[in-house]
């Protein structure tokens, strides 16, 4: 799948850094998004490829049930969230393998990153987006809160 962008790092999963391993279960890789602007927004990633959640197989269903909620308390500690949103889209060119956003609703966002306006913090420039080491950051201290 060298089109795929998750199957690709799926090939290296040993070597990627902890923004792009936070979990790693049998079904899902779990990664700090990219491009967000919002410190701890995730992005949960099935290990194989499939590009609809009916392609799933029932235990990777179950298990992203649980992680979304084990993820959230989590969030709750590392981030302040209050909750979280999830969404799934997986529409953008070489970004079609499914993938599940899990987005931490923090204290007191602007009216306009409420519900969906969260979007509005996805596909951040360089200058606004969470930098890579924050990213390992929340990964690393997510990674121990679920341990």
């Amino acid at each position: 799948m060298d089109d795929c962008y998750n199957c690709r790092l799926e090939t290296r999963v040993d070597a990627l850094p902890p923004r792009e391993r936070v979990v790693l279960t049998d079904h899902w890789r779990v990664a700090h998004a990219f491009d967000a602007a919002l410190p701890g927004w995730l992005v949960m990633v099935p290990r194989r490829h499939v590009l609809a959640l009916d392609e799933l197989p029932e235990a990777a269903l179950a298990e992203m049930g649980v992680l979304q909620g084990r993820l959230t308390a989590a969030l709750r500690l590392v981030v302040g969230a209050r909750k979280s949103y999830v969404m799934q889209f997986s529409e953008a060119p070489g970004f079609a393998h499914l993938h599940v956003h899990l987005v931490p609703r923090v204290p007191d966002p602007p009216d306009d990153r409420k519900g969906p306006g969260v979007l509005g913090w996805l596909g951040a420039g360089d200058d606004l987006r969470v930098p890579d080491d924050v990213q390992d950051s929340l990964a690393e201290r997510l990674a121990a809160e679920l341990a």
